[in-house]
C-alpha cells in the first residue's frame, strides 16, 4: 500500500469498526495519515493515537445525521450490516441496512463527503457461471435477500456517483478467514475443535473456494479507498482452492490431518461448485497484492487461535 502526502489531513468514519473486516482496517488507515473515526453499536476500548471511537446506531437516522454533523469525514468506508451467522442470508434486515446505508451515503454527501467505499459481496453474482467472476462481465443475478440487497445499494450508489460527482467504489468481498473470526464458520471450527484435541468433521470438500486472510481484505479496502478507482472491485485472491485443501492447510499447522473427518457431513444440495474472483481490477488497477499466501496466513490463523483458546 503506498502512503501519499495528499492523505494528511484527511478524515475517514469506518462504519461496523468492531467488526470482523472493519475491525482489521482500522490500523492500516492509521498508518497512512487518515484520522479515523470508528463507529459501531458495540465499541472496542482500545485506543491509539489518531482513532476516535463513536457508538452509535447507524440505522437511527437522527444519530447518524449528528455524528456526520460533528465530525465531517472527507471518507467513508461503510462495513456496517446485518451479519448474524447462519441468518443474515435471507434475513429482512438486509431492507432496513438498505435504507439506512442510503440515509448515511446522502448525508455524506451533503456534508461534503469526498470519497465512499462501500463493502459488497461475491453473492451479487449469478453463482451459476463457471468462469471466474468477473466484474465487467459476469451476470449479477443473486440468489438471497442478501445479495439481492447488496446489489441494489451498489446500484445506487453508482447513478448517485454519476449524478453526484461523488467518488466511489465497491469491494466485492469473496471469501476470507482469519482472528475473530466466528467460531461457527468452517476455518475457525476446525482449528478449535483441534486444538481441543477433538475431531473435525467436514462435507467431501471439494468445492472450490476464493479465500483472503482478513488482513488482506483490510488492506485490500484501504488500497482502494485510496485510489482513484471508481465502480465495483473484486476483493478477493484469484487463487482457487479446494475446501479440502484449506481444512489441511489449517490442519498441517498442527499435525492433525488424522483427525480431519470429510464426507461425514452433507453438501448443501445447491451449494455451487466453484466461486473464484477475478482481480485485474484490483491487482492492476488499485496496484494491491496479498501479503499472506495460504500457509502463511493460515500458520498465523492458528497461532492467534492457539492463543485465544489459552486464555479461557
Amino acid at each position: 500500500m503506498n502512503t501519499t502526502n495528499s492523505v494528511a489531513s484527511k478524515r475517514v468514519l469506518v462504519t461496523g469498526a468492531a467488526g470482523f473486516v472493519g475491525g482489521h482496517s482500522l490500523p492500516f488507515l492509521m498508518a497512512n495519515g487518515f484520522e479515523v473515526h470508528a463507529v459501531d453499536i458495540c465499541i472496542s476500548k482500545e485506543e491509539f493515537p489518531g482513532l476516535y471511537w463513536h457508538q452509535v446506531d447507524l440505522l437511527d437516522q437522527k444519530s447518524c445525521l449528528e455524528l456526520l454533523e460533528t465530525i465531517h469525514p472527507t471518507h467513508l468506508l461503510h462495513f456496517a450490516w446485518y451479519a448474524k451467522h447462519g441468518e443474515y442470508w435471507n434475513s429482512l434486515e438486509n431492507l432496513r441496512w438498505v435504507e439506512g446505508s442510503l440515509h448515511l451515503l446522502r448525508a455524506f454527501y451533503d456534508k461534503g463527503g469526498e470519497r465512499v467505499v462501500m463493502a459488497g459481496t461475491c453473492a451479487e453474482y449469478d453463482w451459476r457461471q463457471e468462469e471466474d467472476f468477473s466484474e465487467l462481465t459476469t451476470p449479477l443475478i443473486p440468489a438471497s435477500l442478501y445479495g439481492v440487497c447488496k446489489n441494489a445499494l451498489q446500484n445506487v450508489l453508482k447513478d448517485f456517483s454519476r449524478v453526484t460527482g461523488l467518488s466511489s467504489a465497491w469491494g466485492r468481498i469473496f471469501f476470507l478467514y482469519g482472528p475473530d473470526e466466528h467460531p461457527r464458520r468452517l476455518v475457525s471450527s476446525v482449528i478449535s475443535n483441534l486444538l481441543r484435541n477433538q475431531t473435525a468433521q467436514c462435507s467431501h470438500g471439494m468445492q472450490v473456494r476464493d479465500f483472503l486472510h482478513v488482513e488482506d481484505v483490510a488492506s485490500a479496502f484501504a488500497s482502494l479507498l485510496m485510489s482513484p478507482v471508481q465502480g465495483p472491485v473484486n476483493i478477493a485472491s484469484g487463487c482457487p482452492v479446494t475446501l479440502r485443501d484449506l481444512v489441511l492447510a489449517a490442519a498441517d499447522c498442527l499435525n492433525a490431518r488424522e483427525r480431519v473427518q470429510f464426507g461425514v457431513l452433507p453438501a448443501p444440495v445447491d451449494e455451487p461448485p466453484r466461486i473464484v474472483g477475478h482481480v485485474s481490477r484490483l491487482s492492476d488497477e488499485v496496484d494491491w497484492r496479498p501479503k499472506y499466501d495460504l500457509a502463511a496466513g493460515m500458520a498465523q490463523n492458528v497461532q492467534c487461535w492457539r492463543e485465544r483458546l489459552s486464555r479461557k
